[in-house]
């Protein structure tokens, strides 16, 4: 998919509002997929965005947190983190299914579907132009911004 327009899809996020891909076009968009609210590796990467927020901001690049998790756990992983962007609820696995992150994965010696943390960078036209997969969380932020600051400077590769 990458290098190509990302399929259109719709999900409920935090705040009440519902997001549609296609609605984002003009801003480029940070999707990062994450395994489960509250977690460890979770609360860092989600506290790294945020800590990194206004950044993304100043690089007209909007950022979002998807996981399986319902609205209602969202809202108070959101509160708790006193995150600045809102989190998609993928119940239904639709932008997971989209991005193919789930994933069969090792939970304590069982074999678990969940999703592999993955993050995604779109550009204005909505065309995917770097992916990260089974990325550790600590530090993947400012890997992140990099590449944001080097796809507004014609530089991605």
């Amino acid at each position: 998919m990458l290098n190509k327009i990302v399929p259109n899809f719709s999900l409920p996020a935090t705040g009440g509002k519902n997001f549609e891909l296609d609605a984002m076009r003009g801003t480029m968009l940070l999707l990062y997929f994450y395994p489960k609210d509250s977690t460890p590796g979770c609360t860092t990467e989600a506290g790294q965005f945020r800590d990194l927020h206004e950044e993304f901001v100043r690089q007209n690049c909007a950022v979002y947190g998807i996981s399986r998790d319902s609205l209602k756990s969202h809202e108070s992983f959101k509160a708790k983190l006193a995150l600045p962007f809102e989190l998609l609820a993928d119940e239904e696995e639709i932008a997971s299914t989209v991005f193919s992150v789930i994933k069969m994965k090792n939970m304590y010696g069982k074999q678990v579907r969940g999703i592999e943390r993955s993050t995604f960078l779109i550009d204005g036209n909505g065309v995917l132009r770097r992916e990260w997969r089974g990325v550790k969380a600590d530090g993947h932020a400012a890997e992140v911004l990099d590449a944001v600051k080097s796809l507004n400077a014609g530089t991605l590769p």
